[in-house]
């Protein structure tokens, strides 16, 4: 069951000046409940060797922490999910891979991607980029308000908007129908996470 309405994805690039795991343990301290870890750049040791230092920093705030793309490192880390790109293996195959009640989500940049992942299965989806980001760049331009509505009336599993969300954008896009939203930089590059978490909180309601 997605019972969050706040989704942060990693980059370890984009903390300025912290490491992942301290940034993401001030997020989910801060009240923080679902952390993606997309760190693509990693290979499978390096991406197990970090995701359990994300882990043991993340403590008592338990939140749920789902994998990019890599099903044995989720199940080796005892992560609660897992997070494929919308061109990669299917969710079939990663259930396969890991224990049952794994949360298993999805990338989608199109509303035919949307209903496909819905079809076979997936909890979730994030669809963007809906606004320009640099971190979403190489998936083309903007999405657009527009193209979410369609998105989230084409599906009833929870769609979370991504790509250029920040505070300010949060109320367009939950009234584009949107579940949720998810954020990068405008968690982790903000000196003040804590403060950046509360004002995602205010613009939804809850986290």
């Amino acid at each position: 069951m997605v019972d969050f309405r706040f989704y942060l994805i990693s980059d370890r690039t984009r903390c300025a000046g912290r490491s992942l795991a301290s940034a993401l343990g001030e997020a989910c301290r801060a009240g923080v409940r679902a952390v993606q870890i997309r760190e693509k750049d990693l290979d499978t040791s390096d991406l197990l060797t970090l995701t359990r230092k994300v882990r043991d920093e993340l403590g008592e705030c338990r939140p749920l922490v789902m994998v990019n793309s890599n099903p044995e490192v989720a199940a080796a880390c005892g992560a609660q999910g897992v997070h494929l790109p919308e061109r990669s293996m299917s969710a079939r195959a990663a259930r396969d891979r890991l224990p049952a009640g794994t949360m298993i989500a999805r990338s989608t940049h199109s509303v035919n991607a949307a209903r496909e992942a819905e079809a076979e299965g997936v909890d979730f989806i994030t669809f963007g980029p809906v606004y320009d980001t640099p971190s979403k760049a190489a998936y083309g331009p903007a999405k657009g308000l527009q193209a979410l509505s369609e998105t989230a009336r084409a599906v009833t599993i929870p769609v979370f908007a991504l790509g250029g969300v920040t505070p300010g954008r949060t109320t367009e896009c939950l009234e584009a129908g949107a579940f949720g939203v998810a954020a990068i930089s405008a968690v982790l590059s903000r000196p003040d996470i804590p403060g950046a978490v509360g004002a995602f909180e205010k613009a939804l309601g809850g986290l």
